[in-house]
């Protein structure tokens, strides 16, 4: 006997029996989904409905129960208000913010160029706040770095990674060398980090065309990928709670906001973050008011800095800060990201290769305008994925905003980045963590993988290149049955 799914616009579907009650997924026999007149009423679904090849998502977001799909299989989905509450993707069809009319609503999402647009890309687009904000604050008022070439090459490539990969595919300084051009102005001068960038970008351009990084990436196990993924995650958990620590109460207020939103489609959790970050720091710090009264637009372009770069900035650039960052760029930013964009967004891979080069091309730029060496750091896209976004429209929309403030802000974005409290920024970090760390829930049931995964893990908090290279030299030997777990 057929049975109704609910009410508005799953009137027209039904549910028929075919055999035996079955499991949802993985059975011979199971529920099929009749789909009468769903062209005319949901063209959108067309290929969706359609499409001979089978496939499959996890359809959950952040919301508890998420549901199978199976063409021609959807097991027990009630209303189109759960379908929209629980579903992100059908084959790369958005279902979540109207793409589907509702009753004949007119609610639609913005679509332009293969992204998306809407309240979930626009939260998303911040989620990568978290080490964006403290780094470039660093460089400028620490290295004392001009501000105006770092956020315009940052805005260029957001927008052209947003663009060309279509998914939330991100940019962030690169970790390595930031950390130890920030331990040591004294010694680290600009010249120095735009050799760093200079160097890097020739690596990386050989690396991907020749096709190196391509074989270390048919070699990299699972094992090791999933390790560095969940010892990255770890660590921006504990660096999130460290800096949540000068502002407890803020960071506990902002800990609970964001868990309760987090679950809440119409208040993206990111959005409400900020806003209550702002408030915040403007009552906490009465003269920032004012100074933001202050702030006047000034058109300014970056300058060419490579002249200014020296044979001595160069081999300095390479030896103390470009070689130590490339093996955390391999596992990180260009192994760690692929595997994480495939495993999240199956209909858009990409290639090792072409992150490669994209690196290769990202440096020499930002080095020639006087910005700062950039990646695609896995972090990244686990705190854009975390906070809503699913296209590169959030990275096209933090793109603009930042070029803007490059262009024409550049001489005020200190005092423009006293607007987010640390605690806030703390708490953007910490669920950057947990999204990246939960990548890991996929090892299997192989005890010899899951203790590999963890070594390589506590490696990857402390040295992430030393945490590649053992957790591979681990996964070859058990293979080779040299050693046992």
């Amino acid at each position: 006997m057929p049975q109704m799914l609910g009410n508005r616009g799953l009137r027209n579907f039904q549910m028929r029996r075919q055999g035996p009650d079955t499991e949802i997924m993985g059975q011979k026999k199971s529920k099929e989904l009749e789909a009468r007149g769903i062209r005319q009423r949901f063209a959108s679904l067309n290929e969706v409905c359609n499409r001979p090849n089978h496939f499959r998502h996890y359809l959950n977001g952040y919301y508890p129960s998420g549901i199978f799909l199976s063409t021609p299989i959807l097991p027990w989905m009630k209303t189109l208000e759960s379908a929209r509450a629980n579903c992100y993707y059908l084959q790369g069809t958005r279902i979540g913010n109207s793409l589907l009319p509702i009753s004949g609503g007119k609610r639609f999402a913005m679509r332009l160029w293969g992204n998306e647009y809407n309240k979930m890309e626009l939260a998303g687009a911040f989620g990568d706040l978290g080490t964006f904000i403290p780094f470039v604050a660093a460089y400028i008022s620490i290295n004392k770095m001009d501000p105006l070439g770092i956020l315009v090459s940052f805005g260029l490539f957001k927008i052209f990674a947003g663009q060309y990969f279509k998914t939330p595919f991100p940019v962030q300084p690169m970790k390595a060398i930031g950390a130890m051009a920030i331990s040591r102005p004294e010694m680290i001068t600009p010249g120095i980090i735009w050799g760093s960038g200079i160097f890097t970008a020739l690596f990386w351009f050989a690396m991907g065309f020749s096709g190196a990084v391509s074989w270390l990436h048919k070699i990299t196990a699972k094992p090791v990928v999933r390790g560095i993924m969940l010892g990255l995650g770890l660590s921006f958990v504990l660096e999130g709670i460290r800096m949540m620590g000068d502002q407890p109460w803020l960071a506990v207020a902002a800990f609970i906001l964001t868990l309760f939103l987090l679950s809440k489609e119409k208040i993206p959790a990111m959005l409400a973050l900020l806003v209550f970050g702002i408030a915040t720091a403007l009552i906490s710090h009465p003269t920032l008011a004012s100074d933001l009264l202050q702030i006047s637009a000034r058109f300014r372009i970056p300058a060419l800095s490579l002249g200014r770069i020296t044979w001595q900035d160069l081999i300095a650039g390479t030896l103390i800060l470009g070689l130590p960052q490339a093996p955390l760029t391999l596992g990180n930013a260009i192994i760690g990201t692929v595997e994480e964009n495939n495993e999240l967004f199956p209909d858009r891979p990409v290639k090792v290769k072409t992150v490669a080069i994209d690196h290769g091309l990202m440096n020499m730029v930002s080095a020639a305008i006087g910005g700062i060496p950039l990646c695609h750091g896995a972090g990244g896209m686990a705190g854009h994925v975390r906070f809503g976004a699913r296209t590169g429209g959030a990275l096209v929309i933090l793109g603009v905003l930042v070029l803007i403030l490059g262009l024409f802000f550049s001489e005020s974005v200190a005092t423009l980045f006293q607007c987010f409290p640390p605690a806030i920024l703390g708490i953007i970090l910490f669920f950057t963590g947990l999204e990246l760390a939960s990548i890991a829930k996929d090892i299997g049931p192989v005890r010899s993988d899951f203790y590999l995964m963890l070594l390589t893990a506590g490696l990857a908090m402390w040295n992430m290149g030393i945490a590649y290279l053992t957790g591979l030299l681990l996964f070859y030997g058990l293979k080779k049955n040299f050693i046992r777990l």
